[in-house]
């Protein structure tokens, strides 16, 4: 048996099959290991961590890393472009913490001007807006 079939785990395939069904949304290791609790699986921590890892290594899934206290955001990819290949920028909620994805043609125009006119390009991929998202504003 091939390495790569020895750790071709049921548990490896619920957690990719997970991260697809997100694709397009952020979640942390605590999200995931939340959903398998309440689904009656147990998927342990350190496989989810070693998971992940081999995910972004593979550039099935991104890592943002958005500030120093908040945990590791993770995003399911596939082998579709991505943001992480263009522009995107992520935006935090300053009140519940969410992380949002912010792929937006404005920000392309304002990319260029920093560029242009300030010499400074920003790194898209840990470049992070800080306001109130829509529901903690409705409440």
């Amino acid at each position: 048996m091939s390495e790569k079939a020895q750790y071709r785990t049921r548990q490896i395939t619920e957690l990719e099959n997970y991260l697809c069904s997100m694709k397009g949304k952020h979640v942390t290791v605590s999200d995931i290991c939340k959903y398998f609790k309440s689904q009656g699986s147990s998927i342990g921590i350190t496989t989810v961590y070693r998971q992940l890892d081999r995910m972004v290594e593979q550039g099935l899934v991104a890592k943002y890393v958005v500030d120093g206290t908040s945990s590791a955001c993770f995003e399911y990819l596939g082998h579709d472009e991505h943001c992480h290949k263009h522009l995107c920028f992520h935006c935090k909620c300053e009140k519940c913490g969410k992380v949002i994805h912010l792929e937006c043609e404005e920000m392309t125009h304002l990319g260029e001007h920093m560029l242009a006119d300030h010499g400074f390009q920003w790194d898209f991929t840990r470049t992070v807006f800080y306001g109130i998202c829509e529901e903690c504003r409705e409440k």
